[in-house]
C-alpha cells in the first residue's frame, strides 16, 4: 500500500504516468475507475477547490465521497500517541483511522499548521499519525506541503510549454497582510526542481527562506538535472529572462507564531507584488497562483487577467491530477 503524504516520496517518472493519465481524464471525465469505492475526506481548515474537486472527481469515477469536518460534524481529534485525553479530543486518530479504514478505501485529510511552534509543524504530525494507523491510503489535502496542487501546476506548465526542462522558473514572496502557511511554496520549491527547470526563490530577505528540508531537497533535485537553486532577493534580476513566474505569501519562519513582531518587517515588502513592468523583464513568462490570490495585493489585475496567467487552468487540472493519483493509489499501487 502506498499513501500520497509528498511528491518527496514519488519518482519524478511516477507523477509524470499520473499527469499523462489526468491529461486522458480531461478528454474523458467519466470513467468507473472508482465504481463501489468509497473515499472519506477529513477537512480541519476551509477549502473551495480542494473540496469541489475532489467531490467531484470521486463522483464523476463512480465512488462515494465523504465529507467530515472534525470539531464541527465529527468529533475533535486527538493525535498525539500516549496524550492523556482530558480536552476537547473525544476520539483518537488511532480509533479515527481504523473505523475509516473499515468503511472507506482512501482517506484524504487537509489539516493547516498550528502557526504555534515551527518546530513541532514542520514533522507534518496529524497526517503521518493518519498513515500510520490506516490500513487503506491516505491522501495530503494540503499540510505543510500540497502535493495535489503540485501536480495541476506541472500539468498546466506542460500544456503551455511542453518540456519544462531548463526553463527559468521564478517563485516570488508576495505580501500578504497575514502570514501564511508555506506549504505551497514548499512543494512549488520541490516539483519544479524535481522537474528541471532552472528555479530562483525570490523573496525580501534571508528570514523568508523556506525551512531547510525543502531547501535542501531543491538544490538535490535541481543537481541531479545538472541546474542549480538560486536564492534572489533582488527583483530585477530574478525576474530578467524567466519563463515562468509562480506567486505566493508565506510566513517568515523565525517570526512563526509571533506575527505581530513580523508585521513591521513585512509591512516594507508591498512592492513584491507582481505587475506588468516587472512581468515586461521575463521571457514573456506564464504567470500563476494556487489561488485564492487577492487581486493588486499579490499581483495587479493587469497580470491576473492577462493571456499569460494560467491560474484557473491549472486550478481546473486539479480535478484531473487527483482523479488520476486516486486512480493509481486504488489500482496500481
Amino acid at each position: 500500500m502506498k499513501h500520497f503524504l509528498t511528491t518527496e516520496h514519488w519518482s519524478q517518472n511516477d507523477l509524470q504516468q499520473m499527469i499523462d493519465f489526468a491529461k486522458e481524464l480531461k478528454e474523458e471525465k467519466f470513467q468507473p475507475l472508482l465504481k463501489n469505492k468509497s473515499v472519506a475526506l477529513l477537512f480541519f481548515n476551509p477549502s473551495l477547490r480542494t473540496r469541489t474537486s475532489f467531490e467531484l472527481g470521486v463522483h464523476q469515477l463512480g465512488g462515494q465521497a465523504i465529507v467530515l469536518q472534525p470539531g464541527k460534524d465529527a468529533w475533535p481529534i486527538e493525535f498525539e500517541l500516549g496524550s492523556i485525553m482530558d480536552g476537547e479530543a473525544e476520539e483518537h486518530i488511532q480509533e479515527v483511522a481504523q473505523v475509516l479504514s473499515a468503511y472507506c478505501d482512501i482517506i484524504a485529510v487537509r489539516a493547516f499548521p498550528k502557526f504555534q511552534n515551527w518546530q513541532d509543524d514542520r514533522q507534518d504530525k496529524l497526517i503521518k499519525s493518519l498513515a500510520q494507523f490506516s490500513t487503506v491510503p491516505v491522501i495530503n489535502m494540503e499540510t505543510i506541503t500540497h502535493p495535489c496542487q503540485e501536480l495541476a501546476h506541472i500539468m498546466a506548465l506542460q500544456e503551455n510549454l511542453g518540456d519544462l526542462k531548463g526553463k527559468k522558473y521564478v517563485l516570488t514572496w508576495t505580501y500578504h497582510p497575514k502570514p501564511l502557511n508555506t506549504a505551497v511554496a514548499n512543494s512549488s520549491l520541490m516539483i519544479a526542481s524535481k522537474f528541471g527547470m532552472d528555479v530562483t526563490l525570490l523573496c525580501p530577505n534571508e528570514d523568508y527562506l523556506l525551512d531547510q528540508h525543502y531547501m535542501d531537497l531543491g538544490q538535490t533535485y535541481s543537481s541531479q538535472h545538472g541546474n542549480q537553486l538560486t536564492v534572489s532577493h533582488d527583483i530585477d534580476s530574478a525576474y530578467e529572462g524567466a519563463d515562468v513566474v509562480y506567486a505566493k505569501s508565506w510566513g517568515a519562519l523565525p517570526y512563526f507564531g509571533q506575527w505581530e513582531k513580523e508585521k513591521p518587517m513585512r509591512d516594507q515588502y508591498k512592492h513584491f507584488m507582481v505587475d506588468e513592468a516587472k512581468m515586461a523583464k521575463t521571457n514573456n513568462a506564464l504567470f500563476s497562483h494556487c489561488l485564492p490570490m487577492r487581486r493588486n495585493v499579490k499581483a495587479t489585475d493587469g497580470v491576473v487577467d492577462s493571456k499569460n496567467c494560467i491560474a484557473i487552468q491549472e486550478a481546473e487540472n486539479r480535478l484531473h491530477v487527483q482523479k488520476s493519483m486516486m486512480n493509481t493509489l486504488i489500482n496500481h499501487s
